[in-house]
């Protein structure tokens, strides 16, 4: 039971993000592991997490969307919770896949508001309407109610759609524009990690510049949400391109292409990138090369460069007319337009996120896959 609870627990790991590029929507933890009506189990459980992750991926039709978690310090040492699930929260703070705060307060609604997502909740947002009108438009609050088929999400107001692509704020993307360094050294989100004494300083994922979490703002000037201390100003931010992988009318994963990044797109790359061999068929896998298009961004420009053996297609302005279609053979590179798509396979597609408004998806594969039965959960009580 210990070893299913672990494995839900990574695969939840997987869709948490502070990367304003990636994240679908703004969660505050201590809220969510408190739903007991969505599983009927103990006061407090980390699994809740999991079953509002699939409620989103439900929502917005998409494979593997992540949220943005807030984390205040005092669930680090929740007696409700489980030791390992209190150990699993205090690792992925240190890893940065969470934002510890000292309070949430109103940091979820900044968050949100700088980024442009949703807040996924049931009771909080009322207080803030006076001062964050944006509360009011459809789609802004969403809560994770139980439903026939699992909890599903419901519009707090008006209806509840959630946009394809985040707009962040005028004060958001003057924030996401510059890299900020945080005095506290230890800082996971703006400093060098975590904790050098914490157990799992060996595993720790290091936080890149290009994909850090906006800053909290006070008295309008940029604070690390969680020490509180004023951040520096340390320079200009890579510039970024959020692709989507969308593979049999699916859009399968996002990611983040930055002046910094260049990602390679392939059956399985060495050494990272983004491996698409579990969604393919067998004929996409005898074609698609391990490393197949490279992507990179410079001065601006995107550009595909063939890396495989057996070519790269891009498709002009999305045109699905073959004699539109360009080749690129061994490490020929072509620039993208805003509406071009790379064609890997027939249907096995790479372009900018938001080019696609629907993930194409009705049941989203379920991170809640290995988690244990009802009664278990019960009995782990």
């Amino acid at each position: 039971m210990r070893f299913e609870v672990s494995k839900v627990l990574d695969a939840i790991e997987a869709r948490l993000t502070t990367d304003p590029a990636l994240a679908r929507a703004v969660v505050d933890l201590s809220e969510i592991v408190r739903y007991a009506d969505l599983d009927g189990g103990r006061p407090a459980s980390m699994l809740r997490l999991g079953l509002v992750i699939d409620a989103l991926g439900r929502h917005v039709a998409e494979e593997n969307v992540p949220v943005y978690a807030v984390v205040p310090r005092g669930l680090l040492s929740d007696a409700d919770l489980t030791s390992n699930e209190r150990m699993v929260v205090r690792r992925w703070a240190d890893d940065g896949v969470v934002e510890v705060v000292p309070q949430v307060d109103d940091r979820v609604f900044e968050v949100a508001e700088l980024l442009g997502l949703p807040v996924l909740t049931r009771g909080r947002g009322e207080q803030f309407r006076d001062s964050r009108g944006w509360v009011d438009e459809p789609g802004r609050l969403l809560a994770a109610v139980p439903g026939a088929g699992g909890p599903v999400l419901v519009a707090r107001v008006g209806r509840g759609e959630v946009p394809a692509v985040a707009e962040p704020s005028p004060m958001g993307r003057k924030l996401l524009s510059r890299v900020w360094g945080c005095p506290e050294s230890n800082c996971s989100a703006y400093g060098s990690g975590g904790d050098p004494d914490s157990p799992f300083a060996d595993m720790r994922k290091t936080t890149s510049p290009v994909a850090q979490a906006p800053p909290a703002l006070r008295s309008g000037v940029p604070t690390c949400p969680r020490h509180g201390t004023r951040l520096r100003d340390a320079g200009p931010r890579p510039a970024v391109e959020v692709l989507s992988v969308r593979i049999d009318g699916i859009v399968r994963k996002r990611f983040v292409v930055s002046t910094e990044n260049p990602v390679v797109v392939g059956r399985a790359p060495e050494g990272g990138g983004v491996m698409l061999g579990q969604w393919l068929t067998d004929d996409a896998r005898k074609w698609i090369s391990r490393g197949h298009v490279r992507l990179a961004l410079r001065s601006g420009e995107l550009s595909a460069q063939d890396v495989s053996t057996n070519g790269t297609g891009i498709r002009p302005n999305g045109s699905f007319d073959d004699d539109q279609r360009i080749t690129l053979n061994r490490d020929e590179t072509r620039a993208l337009g805003p509406t071009d798509v790379v064609e890997l396979y027939a249907n096995v597609y790479v372009g900018r996120a938001k080019l696609w408004n629907s993930g194409g998806v009705s049941q989203p594969h379920s991170v809640m896959s290995d988690a244990p039965t009802m009664a278990i959960r019960k009995f782990e009580r």
